[in-house]
């Protein structure tokens, strides 16, 4: 039988509703037996998340006030959902235990994983599944760093011979059982590592969205959903600020070469975004590329020096200036007496003046310029290796727009090609794109 580990995340088991609607999903094909369930999320835009509601006791309990009535609301939201289902369980001891050890200064990552681990027993229960602390299987180091090495044995043993089983996402234990967490989102990587473990064929990724969409949807009107995407891809659109999977999930199911899908809770007849490790040379999108995506905030330091690329070292010297000063580059265009140097502004905001002195000072440079208010855009597609003229079509947009491109760079996979314009531009850049590769295909 084929085997589906399925993720939920947080505004999918927001409420008794929305857990049902996951109940019916995952009881709706047996090939689901491995389920990851989030903390509970927003139920509507002015309300707080269960596991912002633990941070908060946790902050309470660090300075030394009570929190009982903060944590009051943590088990009436649970309760609640407990009777809305419908189920006959009871949390009264576990609340206790939790107050008690939070109380006691147990620390956030403790706090904030009391969430999850909470939705998974009632999820369990629900289900008639068993349930599984993740604490007992997912293994962190002393530092906080995940231990991929012992947490796949250790999951393998312990889920010999399960045949369904809820296993809370977001956290686990250190070799010395103190719970620690991944970053935000990391039930996405609790999945992709359970789907790891067990060989499953496909790990579902359930979420309040249906799969990934060309471009933001805040940005261009209705844009079309991605069927298929290649894990190159994603973590091209994901580094540039397209967010749906928590950037970590990808790489132990990219390993172990299983597929993820993207699919939405709420209209589960979608087929969502499929995720690949490659797509058969055959099968080719009607269109060229597979998504846009960017960032603000970025600023340039163009240098221009006489005979620059005579001079040995050269590049060194101003890279050690910005290693020195804990500047991070994005990217360096270079022409043969000029280089320019893109990063994010915040790395130098404050200390502009002092960085353009050091490098003055350490190649004598012709010329030199600060540039701030600039946005980085990708777009991204494995079509683009067997198309001509991409950066043409991709400056025929901006030309009609009049945006002027401060910068273009294209990576020698041709998977996909960076520009640097003005944050003003940002927004139009991105529909005049669209417009060029996915409305003149229709």
């Amino acid at each position: 039988m084929n085997l589906k580990v399925v993720k939920f995340g947080g505004s999918s088991l927001a409420d008794a509703k929305q857990i049902t609607k996951a109940a019916e999903i995952i009881k709706s094909d047996e090939r689901r037996r491995f389920v990851v369930p989030s903390a509970p999320g927003k139920r509507f835009s002015a309300d707080i998340k269960v596991t912002d509601m633990l941070y908060n006791c946790n902050n309470l309990a660090m300075e030394n006030k009570n929190i009982e009535n903060a944590f009051s609301a943590i088990a009436e939201r649970y309760n609640g959902i407990i009777n809305d289902l419908g189920i006959e369980l009871s949390l009264d001891s576990e609340f206790e235990t939790i107050k008690k050890n939070i109380t006691a200064k147990a620390g956030s990552e403790y706090a904030a994983s009391r969430g999850e681990y909470l939705n998974g027993i009632i999820i369990a229960k629900l289900l008639d599944y068993e349930f599984i602390d993740a604490a007992e299987v997912i293994v962190f180091n002393e530092d906080g760093s995940f231990n991929n090495e012992k947490t796949q044995p250790k999951l393998r043993a312990r889920l010999k011979g399960v045949e369904r089983a809820v296993i809370p996402g977001f956290y686990g234990a250190d070799v010395n059982g103190v719970v620690r967490t991944f970053s935000r989102g990391g039930s996405d990587v609790t999945g992709s590592i359970i789907a790891s473990a067990v060989k499953a064929d496909v790990y579902e990724n359930w979420t309040d969205v249906s799969g990934f969409l060309v471009a933001d949807p805040r940005i261009v009107e209705k844009p079309k959903a991605i069927s298929v995407i290649t894990y190159k891809e994603l973590r091209e659109l994901a580094y540039m600020g397209a967010s749906v999977l928590h950037e970590d999930a990808i790489f132990p199911v990219r390993a172990a070469g299983i597929p993820i899908n993207i699919r939405n809770t709420n209209i589960p007849e979608d087929a969502g975004t499929m995720i690949v490790s490659e797509v058969p040379d055959d099968e080719h999108s009607k269109y060229t590329i597979t998504g846009i995506a960017g960032k603000k905030g970025f600023a340039a330091i163009n240098i221009e020096k006489a005979m620059m690329n005579s001079e040995l070292g050269f590049c060194r010297k101003v890279l050690t200036v910005l290693e020195n000063n804990g500047i991070s580059i994005e990217h360096m265009p270079s022409g043969i007496d000029t280089l320019s140097l893109i990063f994010p502004y915040s790395q130098i905001e404050g200390r502009e003046d002092e960085v353009i002195a050091q490098i003055r000072k350490a190649v004598a440079p012709d010329q030199i310029e600060l540039e701030s208010g600039i946005a980085m855009l990708a777009v991204v597609g494995r079509g683009m290796r067997r198309t001509r003229g991409t950066a043409a079509r991709i400056f025929a947009s901006m030309a009609h727009a009049r945006i002027n491109v401060k910068m273009i760079d294209q990576g020698s996979s041709e998977l996909n090609v960076i520009i640097g314009i003005g944050e003003a531009d940002f927004d139009e850049a991105i529909r005049k794109i669209y417009d060029m590769f996915i409305n003149s295909v229709e």
